[in-house]
């Protein structure tokens, strides 16, 4: 089975302790620094009684697979907005193949219309 790249995972990569606030972190797009404070700042307000909490998910998340590794950084930004918000990732997907269609389409007419210059040159490819 394919790992999702939807799904929350521990990175183990980037733990300090077990990869919990680091794949908040990668799951969000949050600063890991933030996400850190903000559970350390949870921890004191609740007394301790938020630990149990940290722990399970340690022990229920799976530890990311090596294969969703990214590439760079706009790899993870994009799978980040997909996991906010899939249908505006997708709807920006879809504007960016329009844009793309549509340049394809200018320079297809500017190739295939009559420029003499350029008709003269293809042919002369032939």
């Amino acid at each position: 089975m394919t790992p999702s790249r939807t799904k929350f995972y521990l990175d183990r990569e980037n733990k300090k302790f077990l990869g919990v606030c680091s794949g908040i972190a990668d799951y969000t797009g949050f600063d890991v620094t933030m996400i850190r404070i903000g559970l350390l700042i949870t921890l004191f307000m609740s007394g301790g009684s938020f630990a149990p909490v940290y722990f399970i998910a340690a022990w229920m998340a799976p530890k990311k697979p090596t294969e969703l590794r990214y590439e760079n950084k706009e790899e993870k930004k994009f799978w980040q907005g997909v996991r906010s918000n899939p249908k505006r990732a997708a709807r920006h997907d879809r504007s960016r193949f329009r844009e793309i269609d549509r340049r394809l389409a200018d320079v297809e007419t500017y190739v295939t219309s009559s420029h003499g210059r350029l008709a003269r040159e293809i042919d002369s490819l032939r």
